[in-house]
C-alpha cells in the first residue's frame, strides 16, 4: 500500500512523460485533485438482533486505498424495508474512523431493516458507492417471521474478457450468477452450438456461488449457447454474445509480481496509427505505454513490485481518443499487504464465566484498534463482507456480490476475484464524460466536524460587525466565554465543534462595540447547523429474506431463543453495572482523583496512558511556580518543556504536542495568564484520545480550570441565569457496551449468560502501557471469534486480525 504520490513517483519510473498532458492525464488529474472520493466500511458487533437490543458499529472511511482526511463527521441512518427513517446518528470521525449505536425499539417488528452510512462530500457522487446494510431483526410477538429466501431462482450472464467476442481470437469468459435469493453453492455448465445442444464444445464447473469461467475460439457463422445446472437440478440456458468478424480483443494476466497484457486484432476497417495503454488506480495514473504497431504474438509485462494492491483499470485508446477495449483485474492477488498480528500471551479457558486474555502487539503507527470477540459458534458481519472486501472490491464495485469477503481470505481463489472483475465495469467515472469536462457538480462541502451558523439581531435589525459573547456550559467542561464577531450582515459562524450530546449557551452581546447600551431583550441570535442528513433517493437493496406467517404451533429458532436470554440477562448486566458504578461514585474518597478526573474530562479526552495531577485534592502542587507549563517540565517522563525568549513549547518525546484549557485548543501565550490557583487538574495524555484535533496521534497537555463544585472557585454563578439561553445539538454519544465481571462475585446472580458478543471495544488505544484484552466466557463457548482491525497510516497497510482461536 503507497501513498498517491509514490503511486505516480512509480508512473514516473516508467519513463512517462506527464508533462506533456493531453485531455486524459488532465482528466485524471483534475479527478485527483477535486473529485477524490470515499467509501465506507461498516462493522457490526454481530450479524443479527432482537427487538430492544442496541446495534453497535464501527465505521472506517477511506479515500481510494488510505484512510479519509476528506470528512470529519458521518451520518448513520435507520430504515425499515418501506424506507421509513427510525433513526439517525452524527458521528465524529477521527483519522476515518468513527463509531455509534441504535437502539431497536421494542415493539419493531421482525422484518428486515437497513443501515445507511455516509458523508456529506459523498453526496455529490452517485447513492451507489453508500453503504445500505441490512439487519435482520427478530421478534417472536409478531406475526410474521423471517425465512431464507431460498426457493428465489437465479439468473446468469456471460461477459468475454474486455467486451469482444471475436471470430478465430481464442477468448476466456466470466459467468455471474444472480438472486434476489440465495445463490447456489455447486453448479457448473457446457457450451455448445445452438444447431447441435448435445455436442458439448468445453465444460466448467463454477468457482463459487457467484461465478464461473471457460474458454473458447469462437467461429463467425456460428451461434452459441451456454447450459447451466445446479446441484438442485435448476437449469438456465442462455446466448453467448453473436460472434464479430472483426475488433480488438485486451488479454489480461495478473500474477505476483506483475500484470500481462496484448492486444489482438481482426479485420480493422480503420486500424489507428497508435493505440494507447492507460493504467489506472482509482484516479491516478499508474502507468501508460504507446503502442504503434499491432502484433497478435506481443505480449506486454507491467512489473507490480511498487504498485498497492487494488483495482487496476487497463484501458486502450486509438489516435482519436475512443475507447476500444477496456478490462479490470487486481494487482498481486496472492500477496496482500497486510499487517497480520499475533496474539500474544494468549491465555483462554473455556470453562463457563472463566477469564480470558490475550495481548496486542504494539505499534506507533496504529493509534488505535477496534476489537471484537464473539462466540466462536457465531458469525459476524465481516464473514459476508469484510474490511477488506470493502477497501478492494466493494467500496468501488457497488453491484450485489454474495460473500466478497471470500476473495481475501487466507485460501481465497484469485481466478474467482478476476472472473468478478471481467464482469465489472469501472462506475467511479467514465472516460468519456470527464475527457469532454463533465465532471460531477459539488453543491455539498464538508465543514469541520460540527459547523453552527448564527445570526445576530438587535430591534429585527442585523448586529453588524459587533462582537457576540457566548458563555456556554458543559457537563466535563464547566463555563467557558467564546467570544465571535460578526460581518457586515449579523452571521458569525461557529466550526470544528466535538462535544457529545448537546452543550447549552448562554450569550450576550458586547456592549462596548456598540455606540450605546443595547437592552439585552431586543438581542436575538438564531443558530442554524452547517450540516444535514441527505434523504436517500435510491430504492433500498432487494433482501435475501421473506416473511412468512407465523403460527402458533411454530417453534421460536434456537439462535432467537438464545438472544431472549441474552437480552433478559444483558439488562441484569446493565443494571448491576450501573449500581457498581453509583458504590464506586459514593465510595470516592478512596479515589478522588479518579473522581475529579471523570467529573473534569469528557470520554473523549480520556486515554489509557495519562498522568494525572490533581490541584484540588493536594493543594501544595500548586506551590512554586508561576507558569503551568514550567511546573510540568521534569514530571512526566518523555515530557520536555523549552524555554525561548520567555515562550514555553512542551514536547512529548522530542515532538510538539496539544495544549487544551478545559478541552478547547490553547496556546502557550493563553497560559501566562493563568494562575496554577485557578488550576483544578492538569493531565498529560501520551498517544491517541479521541479528542484531539486530527486524531490526537500525538497526546496533548489537558489543562482544567476550577468550576463550581471544586474548591477555590470564584464566579458569580448567578450571572449565566440573567442571560438569554439556546442549545446546541452535538454528535451522538454510543450507548454503553457492558459486560460482566465474575471476578469478585458481583454478577454471579445472571442466571444463564449466553452472551454471543464477550468483548467490543471499537477505540482500543493500542499506544498505552497495557495492550492487554481481557474478558469473561459465557456458559458454553468452547472457542472465541476474534476480530482486530486497523490502518498502518504511515505504512498505507490495513491492520487485520479474523480468527476462531480455542
Amino acid at each position: 500500500m503507497m501513498s498517491k504520490k509514490t503511486v505516480l513517483l512509480f508512473a514516473l519510473a516508467l519513463g512517462v512523460n506527464l508533462t506533456a498532458q493531453d485531455k486524459i492525464e488532465l482528466a485524471l488529474q483534475t479527478l485527483k485533485e477535486k473529485y477524490p472520493q470515499e467509501k465506507i466500511h461498516v462493522l457490526l458487533n454481530k450479524k443479527s438482533y432482537l427487538a430492544g437490543e442496541n446495534i453497535w458499529f464501527k465505521t472506517f472511511v477511506f479515500e481510494g486505498y488510505s484512510p479519509s482526511e476528506i470528512s470529519t463527521t458521518l451520518f448513520a441512518e435507520l430504515y425499515d424495508k418501506n424506507k421509513t427513517l427510525i433513526d439517525k446518528k452524527l458521528i465524529p470521525l477521527f483519522n476515518g474512523q468513527g463509531n455509534g449505536s441504535f437502539t431497536l425499539p421494542e415493539s419493531l417488528k421482525e422484518d428486515v431493516y437497513y443501515i445507511r452510512t455516509y458523508t456529506t462530500w459523498m453526496t455529490n457522487f452517485s447513492e451507489d458507492f453508500q453503504p445500505v446494510k441490512e439487519i435482520p431483526v427478530y421478534n417472536p410477538f409478531s406475526p410474521e417471521k423471517l425465512d431464507i429466501n431460498s426457493q428465489s431462482s437465479w439468473t446468469a450472464a456471460v461477459f468475454p474478457e474486455s467486451g469482444t467476442f471475436i471470430d478465430g481470437i481464442n477468448t476466456k469468459v466470466a459467468v455471474r450468477l444472480q438472486s434476489k435469493g440465495s445463490l447456489p453453492d455447486h453448479w457448473g455448465g457446457y457450451i455448445a452450438d445452438a444447431a447441435k445442444p448435445d455436442e458439448k464444445i468445453v465444460s466448467f464447473k463454477g468457482f463459487d456461488e457467484n461465478t464461473g469461467v471457460f474458454q473458447m475460439t469462437p467461429q463467425s457463422g456460428r451461434t452459441y449457447k451456454l447450459f447451466i445446472e445446479d446441484s438442485k437440478g435448476n437449469k438456465q440456458n442462455i446466448d453467448l454474445p453473436a460472434v464479430s468478424p472483426s475488433g480488438m480483443h485486451l488479454r489480461v494476466e495478473s500474477k505476483t509480481d506483475h500484470i500481462k497484457y496484448s492486444l489482438q486484432s481482426k479485420n480493422l476497417s480503420t486500424p489507428s496509427t497508435f493505440y494507447r495503454v492507460i493504467g489506472t488506480i482509482n484516479d491516478q495514473m499508474v502507468f501508460k505505454s504507446m503502442i504503434r504497431e499491432l502484433s497478435n504474438e506481443k505480449v506486454y509485462t507491467v512489473p507490480t513490485e511498487k504498485l498497492i494492491n487494488g483495482i487496476l483499470q487497463i484501458s486502450i485508446f486509438d489516435d482519436r481518443d475512443q475507447i476500444v477495449a477496456q478490462r479490470m483485474c487486481f494487482i498481486k492477488p496472492d500477496r496482500l499487504q497486510i499487517l497480520q498480528p499475533s496474539l500474544q500471551e494468549l491465555s483462554l479457558n473455556e470453562a463457563p464465566r472463566a477469564l480470558n486474555s490475550f495481548k496486542i502487539a504494539q505499534n506507533k503507527n496504529i493509534p488505535n484498534y477496534t476489537v471484537s470477540v464473539t462466540d466462536g459458534n457465531f458469525q459476524s458481519s465481516e464473514e459476508d463482507n469484510s474490511l477488506l472486501s470493502t477497501l478492494w472490491l466493494t467500496g468501488d464495485i457497488p453491484s450485489k456480490i454474495s460473500s466478497p469477503s471470500q476473495y481475501f481470505t487466507k485460501n481465497h481463489n484469485s481466478d474467482a476475484l478476476d472472473a468478478i472483475l471481467m464482469s465489472e465495469k469501472w462506475k467511479r467515472f467514465e472516460w468519456r464524460s470527464v475527457m469532454t469536462g463533465a465532471f460531477p457538480m459539488i453543491r455539498n462541502i464538508p465543514e469541520p466536524y460540527i459547523s453552527y451558523k448564527g445570526k445576530v439581531s438587535v430591534s429585527d435589525q442585523p448586529a453588524k460587525n459587533a462582537t457576540l459573547n457566548l458563555i456556554f456550559n458543559t457537563d466535563k467542561q464547566g463555563m467557558n466565554i467564546y467570544p465571535v464577531k460578526t460581518n457586515d450582515k449579523g452571521f458569525f459562524t461557529l466550526s470544528g465543534l466535538i462535544f457529545e450530546n448537546s452543550i447549552n449557551f448562554h450569550y450576550q452581546l458586547n456592549a462596548d462595540s456598540r455606540e450605546t447600551q443595547v437592552a439585552k431583550e431586543k438581542v436575538q441570535v438564531i443558530f442554524q447547523p452547517n450540516y444535514a442528513f441527505v434523504p436517500y433517493r435510491k430504492s433500498l437493496p432487494e433482501s435475501r429474506y421473506i416473511l412468512t406467517k407465523r403460527s402458533s404451533q411454530d417453534d421460536i429458532p434456537a439462535e432467537v431463543t438464545r438472544y431472549i436470554t441474552t437480552k433478559n440477562s444483558q439488562k441484569l448486566i446493565n443494571d448491576k453495572t450501573i449500581s457498581i458504578q453509583e458504590i464506586k461514585i459514593k465510595g470516592q474518597k478512596k479515589d478522588l482523583t479518579k473522581k475529579l478526573n471523570q467529573e473534569l474530562s469528557s470520554s473523549l479526552f480520556r486515554g489509557t496512558d495519562e498522568t494525572i495531577f490533581d490541584f484540588v485534592n493536594d493543594e501544595n502542587l500548586s506551590l512554586g511556580s508561576a507558569n503551568v507549563l514550567q511546573w510540568l517540565d521534569g514530571r512526566v517522563a518523555g515530557l520536555t518543556v523549552q524555554n525561548k525568549a520567555g515562550t514555553y513549547t512542551p514536547l512529548l518525546r522530542g515532538a510538539p504536542t496539544g495544549i487544551y484549557l478545559d478541552e478547547m485548543p490553547a496556546t502557550a501565550d493563553q497560559l501566562s495568564y493563568l494562575s496554577l490557583s485557578d488550576i483544578a487538574m492538569v493531565k498529560v495524555m501520551k498517544g491517541y484520545f479521541a479528542g484531539g484535533y486530527g486524531g490526537g496521534g500525538n497526546g496533548a497537555i489537558a489543562i482544567y480550570t476550577r468550576r463550581g463544585g471544586t474548591k477555590g472557585r470564584i464566579t458569580n454563578p448567578d450571572a449565566p441565569t440573567q442571560l438569554k439561553k439556546i442549545s446546541l445539538k452535538g454528535f451522538d454519544q454510543p450507548a454503553p457496551f457492558n459486560t460482566p465481571d465474575y471476578s469478585d462475585g458481583a454478577f454471579n446472580g445472571i442466571p444463564t449468560d449466553t452472551r454471543n458478543v464477550l468483548y467490543w471495544n471499537p477505540d482500543f488505544a493500542g499506544s498505552g502501557d497495557d495492550s492487554t484484552i481481557r474478558f469473561y466466557n459465557n456458559d458454553d463457548a468452547k472457542s472465541y471469534h476474534v476480530i482486530m482491525m486497523g490502518f498502518d497510516k504511515e505504512n498505507g497497510v490495513p491492520f487485520y486480525y479474523n480468527e476462531v482461536v480455542k
